[in-house]
């Protein structure tokens, strides 16, 4: 696919990010999350010969209905022969799943999250060697009365490329457990809310937190199928 100057985060935005840094206990454990998925992704700008990077999520996890809270395991992958060089990997939620801190990244500030997200995070990556990959731990919450995502762009670390983009995919059970103590959810499945009690399906149908279509030169499209990121605005400063 060819090039397209794209972006995730302006300077700016790295420049506000470091300094609202959010640090949160791990609230769960990341444990019985069943095999690593890469559903929902796929390449986007071409990657440097050799270089093929892409990003896994667990197949389940598990929401405790009382706090709300889960964890998370987003794993960035070089598949190549060569050595991915500077890139960064993004952990962003939307609808009911918010990101609350991925171990050794950077918060995003609100004002310059992508359009219908609710948290992300920016985590550089020096290097990525041939072969190798690299895991983060995510804290999060999932409101389980609404649908929720989770998407993970790799880019250049300026930005300027998007190389994979596993997302917006949605995390969910169509069996909802309201009174257990904790509901699983499966990757690649959309949710189907329950109000508190059990007694009544929760609102599922458009509203106006639904992801725009259309953005200045890209599409972010829905769950299941390519996304860009945000537009460029201009170069990232060098530290």
């Amino acid at each position: 696919m060819g090039s397209r100057h794209m972006t995730a985060i302006t300077g700016s935005l790295l420049t506000a990010s470091f300094s609202t840094v959010m640090i949160f206990a791990c609230t769960a454990t990341a444990d019985d999350q069943g095999p690593a998925s890469g559903k929902g992704g796929k390449p986007v700008d071409e990657a440097p010969a050799g270089v093929k990077l892409t990003t896994l999520l667990p197949s389940k996890i598990s929401v405790d209905n009382s706090s709300h809270k889960t964890a998370i395991t987003a794993t960035v992958k070089n598949g190549g022969t060569k050595d991915s060089g500077k890139i960064r990997l993004l952990v962003a939620g939307f609808d009911g799943l918010a990101v609350k801190n991925v171990k050794g990244c950077t918060a995003i500030a609100k004002a310059d999250l992508p359009p219908g997200s609710n948290s992300a995070f920016s985590c550089a990556i020096d290097n990525l060697a041939a072969g190798k990959s690299t895991s983060y731990a995510v804290d999060a919450t999932f409101d389980t009365g609404k649908t929720g995502k989770i998407c993970l762009p790799v880019q250049t670390s300026d930005g300027k490329k998007t190389y994979w983009q596993q997302g917006p995919v949605p995390f969910g059970t169509t069996n909802p457990s309201p009174n257990a103590p904790a509901t699983p959810l499966l990757l690649g499945t959309d949710n189907k809310p329950v109000a508190p009690g059990g007694d009544r399906l929760a609102d599922t149908g458009v509203t106006a937190d639904v992801l725009p279509l259309g953005v200045t030169g890209g599409t972010l499209v829905a769950a299941g199928a390519a996304g860009l990121w945000w537009t460029r605005r201009r170069p990232e400063p060098q530290p």
